[in-house]
């Protein structure tokens, strides 16, 4: 890997609810034009981990860093830092969270477990709104019409964008009325509208059947070849991650107990015992 650029890193990650620690000490890397799964039983702490990394929870400790650039730090209250002859320099503190909106405006983005498609809205209309996070035009540009040529632009990069991932055929049709796997690729369109360098997917085959799942995964793969970007994604469907991983972290009670290629990770033992348990004996 050290000839690739990072694009996100993990560093010692902590997540507490309370008394629940939901991501414990999580460190991990993702290289440019990566597929990266991260897998574990439920309620391993998965997607709580993408909702510190995507600014929507603030970690209890740790740092996030995106396109080399720190994006989400923060240490408890009592740490001291250290300088280099080990003297005390003062109680560590937050450094910067950013939220959800400026990660995307940086290049971050991400579709969700349960699809959350505008339901009023038409496919077009779902990727054009996406679209306009770029937008450079103001209220005074619109109040008189000076931003025609901007929003006619947005306009036809939203049907290039359908064309690419096939569905410009229902740029009309109500986002609801399309077929469940047509939602989830949808999402993910609507993503892409925000231009990302890193697009996160949370469990992308939940509620797909069989030819579905064949049709993600191979839909997965032109994306990131197409928009040339790098993908992490939390699947649960096996085959799938199998399939189109390059590596794979593997974590369990918001641990990491395993990283590898696939082939790796499904010899590996912690992953088969965190999957299928161990015997008391044991």
């Amino acid at each position: 890997m050290e000839d690739k650029r990072s694009v996100l890193r993990v560093e010692n990650v902590t997540m507490q609810f309370g008394g629940v620690v939901a991501v414990d000490n999580l460190s991990m890397e993702v290289f440019e034009h990566e597929i990266v799964a991260l897998i574990g039983p439920n309620g391993a702490g998965k997607t709580t981990a993408f909702n510190a990394i995507t600014g929507v929870y603030e970690p209890t400790n740790g740092a996030i860093y995106f396109n080399d650039n720190l994006v989400i730090e923060n240490h408890p209250q009592g740490k001291m830092k250290k300088n280099y002859a080990g003297r005390n320099m003062g109680k560590y503190e937050k450094i910067i969270v950013k939220t959800p909106d400026q990660l995307t405006r940086l290049g971050m983005a991400r579709t969700f477990q349960n699809i959350r498609l505008w339901k009023t809205m038409t496919v077009f209309e779902n990727v054009l709104t996406a679209k306009h996070l770029r937008r450079t035009s103001n209220y005074f540009t619109a109040m008189f019409h000076l931003n025609a040529r901007e929003e006619e632009k947005m306009r036809q990069d939203t049907l290039d964008l359908l064309k690419l991932v096939e569905l410009d055929d229902v740029k009309d049709e109500l986002a609801t009325s399309l077929p469940y796997g047509k939602q989830r690729k949808l999402e993910i369109a609507r993503a892409l509208a925000t231009n990302p360098s890193l697009l996160l997917l949370d469990e992308p085959a939940a509620g797909m059947n069989p030819q579905e799942t064949v049709e993600l995964a191979q839909f997965i793969h032109d994306v990131r070849e197409k928009f040339n970007i790098t993908i992490l994604l939390i699947e649960h469907h096996m085959n799938l991650v199998m399939d189109i991983s390059d590596r794979i972290y593997v974590i369990d009670f918001g641990k990491e107990i395993a990283e590898g290629t696939p082939a790796e990770i499904q010899s590996n033992q912690k992953v088969i015992d965190a999957y299928l348990g161990v015997s008391e004996d044991e």
